[in-house]
């Protein structure tokens, strides 16, 4: 699960770095290792801010964009996390060491700092350097995601179509991000769906291909750390949390489902959780939910003999809640789920609590188990060599 793409430039207009600069003569990047004096930035500001640097008309140099660059990657996914590039990638080692440099200065931190430098930027132009917050019901601006509130709902979409949705390091951060300001905004209920065909196809298995400094158990430990949070946010979700499933979906987005409220399906789903054939093992709070919803020996076709599920027989063993044709699919979930919206905010969020409350500490531990689990399994030879095979499977297509 570690290992992404150096990549957040999206807005900038001078996004490369020449190869031919000659990184002996930046100066040695200069970052606050200390808390700003004053409240960190909201994720609203942060992400205006990001908005306000393409308005740039002058190029800031490379120092700069470094400096950018580095202080984006800490607010948005913590501390440096990915290995180090080989020498002769000149740029992606100066973008890894500016990143590297800012050892553990929290996201809030950085954050801030991230606003300070572009509103400084932009008073340089004769612009505003104040970052204000956005209006109200605005939201921030995702890479992997699209997150709009409309109508009263929250839809989380996933947006890699060109990557089936697989979820990389950055996804699994941004998720994170989206529950956590879903959970406090006006909305009543929040949705998960997919762009284009898929759902989801799961790990970005790349995530398995870059090994850190510290090694392989550096890299299970991170990414055992990166799981329990990113489960944790769905056991603690506090508004009806549904799940409208546009098409194939493998691995963990099969697994949360049972942290769902309702699951709706288009008649094109599958569901499938390949574990054992990886050498891994279940996550999402899937070895207690799913017993729990189909049975124990369902479960087990599932998440031990790796048997994928039609929409129709997911429906039929618990897992989801309706299928629906896939010429009418959308239009049919959609208006459903307006209606819902219109129901007491309050109402359903307590009686989501009454429902969930007395499970929530063992899917807690449940979550835990997983997690140490699979962080052995990923040190396993067993697992490298099955992930090894699944990569020369593929390109033999």
């Amino acid at each position: 699960m570690a290992g992404v793409a150096l990549s957040c430039f999206a807005p900038w207009r001078f996004v490369r770095l020449a190869r031919s600069v000659k990184l002996s003569s930046i100066p040695s990047l200069k970052f606050h290792t200390t808390a700003s004096p004053m409240m960190g930035a909201s994720v609203e500001q942060f992400n205006q801010a990001k908005d306000r640097l393409g308005s740039l008309k002058n190029d800031p140099g490379n120092q700069v964009k470094l400096q950018i660059y580095a202080l984006f990657k800490q607010a948005t996914q913590g501390p440096c996390n990915t290995p180090k590039p080989g020498m002769l990638d000149f740029v992606n080692k100066a973008k890894w060491d500016a990143w590297n440099s800012l050892g553990s200065i929290t996201q809030d931190d950085a954050r801030q700092q991230y606003c300070d430098l572009i509103g400084s930027l932009v008073a340089e132009e004769g612009g505003s350097a104040q970052v204000a917050a956005q209006p109200a019901g605005s939201g921030p601006t995702y890479e992997t995601l699209l997150v709009t509130t409309e109508d009263d709902i929250t839809t989380i979409k996933l947006n890699r179509p060109t990557k089936k949705n697989a979820i990389t390091t950055q996804m699994y951060n941004e998720i994170i991000t989206a529950l956590e300001q879903a959970a406090t905004d006006g909305s009543v209920i929040t949705v998960f769906t997919g762009a284009g065909d898929f759902y989801c196809s799961g790990n970005d298995l790349t995530n398995f291909t870059k090994i850190p400094e510290g090694g392989v158990e550096q890299m299970a430990k991170s990414g055992g750390d990166l799981l329990r949070t990113y489960v944790k946010a769905y056991i603690d979700f506090p508004k009806p949390l549904v799940a409208v499933v546009n098409g194939p979906a493998v691995g963990i987005p099969v697994t949360v489902l049972g942290l769902f409220d309702l699951v709706y399906a288009t008649e094109r789903a599958t569901f499938h959780t390949p574990f054992s054939m990886l050498g891994q093992s279940p996550e999402g709070c899937s070895s207690f939910t799913f017993p729990r919803i189909m049975g124990p020996a369902k479960a087990s076709e599932m998440l031990l003999f790796n048997k994928k599920l039609t929409a129709v027989q997911a429906c039929e063993q618990g897992l989801v809640t309706e299928v629906f044709p896939d010429s009418s699919f959308q239009s049919e979930v959609w208006t459903r789920l307006k209606a819902y919206a219109k129901l007491p905010r309050n109402s359903l969020a307590l009686s989501k609590q009454l429902i969930r409350s007395a499970d929530k500490e063992r899917l807690h531990a449940v979550n835990d188990t997983e997690v140490e689990r699979l962080v052995e399994r990923w040190q396993s030879d067993e697992c490298m060599n099955a992930i090894l095979s699944f990569f020369q499977g593929k390109s033999k297509l």
